[in-house]
């Protein structure tokens, strides 16, 4: 596994390093993560497991729900190289109920059919006052191909994630709207390579678990950018969207939503 200090840690040899996307939403959940108190983590769906690791490392007692049999074997390797102890389950525990000090879910509810559910169920696994991190893409205004091909059912707008959130227990505390102007621009380049895909391999909608299962973890196209990514230049470019996605997280101007809530 390749530990670099501002990409994170990647496994090539494994078929996954991250992606610019995945780097920008990094950059501001670690520092969500330093404003939180280490204890008992669960991470809901964490693709290759690689915050859960990062997470490790800075104290919290980690565990993780993956449904994805891929997902689970490629985060047991990844987790297994880190030297971490992180149980992976494939199905939640019936003594999850309030134990769990922090809850996270990286791009994970726009997958989800009945996502109300979803945060129900969550809230119910957070601890009193125990906090929930999440990210979601944003604006159905950027709808693409791209969002077919990983199995979305939607995209986010502030308000009705902030009052679905309220409605399903939480007192959020802080939403940022990630990415600008780099993931707005990736994500309509990329859109048509999904479409390509699409067609050659039929709609995205005959069969959404499977594009459920590798959207997490198909690092294809990225395996063949991570050595210009991981380059001098390549991180220096980084930097500088890193820093200009700072001065617009309070905006819209993004194409993705990190909020930290509070279970009331």
């Amino acid at each position: 596994m390749i530990e670099d200090a501002f990409l994170g840690p990647a496994a090539p040899d494994l078929g996954w390093v991250p992606a610019p996307r995945y780097l920008l939403r990094r950059a501001r959940i670690l520092r969500q993560l330093d404003t939180l108190a280490p204890g008992r983590l669960l991470e809901v769906g964490p693709g290759a497991g690689m915050l859960l690791v990062e997470a490790a490392r800075r104290g919290f007692r980690c565990a993780a729900l993956e449904l994805s049999a891929g997902a689970r074997t490629l985060a047991a390797a990844v987790i297994a190289r880190s030297g971490q102890r992180i149980p992976v389950h494939a199905e939640a525990d019936p003594g999850w109920e309030a134990s769990f000090d922090a809850l996270f879910a990286f791009d994970v509810l726009e997958h989800i059919e009945r996502d109300r559910e979803a945060l129900a169920q969550w809230h119910g696994w957070l601890a009193p006052g125990g906090t929930l991190l999440l990210s979601v893409p944003a604006h159905a205004r950027l709808w693409t191909a791209g969002d077919e091909w990983a199995g979305h059912f939607r995209r986010y707008e502030r308000g009705l994630l902030l009052q679905l959130l309220r409605e399903t227990g939480f007192e959020p505390e802080c939403v940022e709207c990630y990415g600008f102007p780099l993931t707005n621009l990736s994500e309509r380049l990329s859109a048509r390579i999904y479409a390509r895909r699409i067609h050659r391999h039929g709609a995205a909608q005959d069969d959404r678990q499977r594009n459920n299962d590798r959207s997490g973890t198909d690092r294809g196209p990225h395996l063949r950018l991570y050595p210009l990514l991981s380059s001098a230049p390549g991180k220096l470019a980084l930097r500088a969207c890193c820093g200009i996605q700072h001065w617009f997280v309070d905006t819209d101007l993004g194409s993705g939503y990190l909020v930290k809530a509070r279970r009331a």
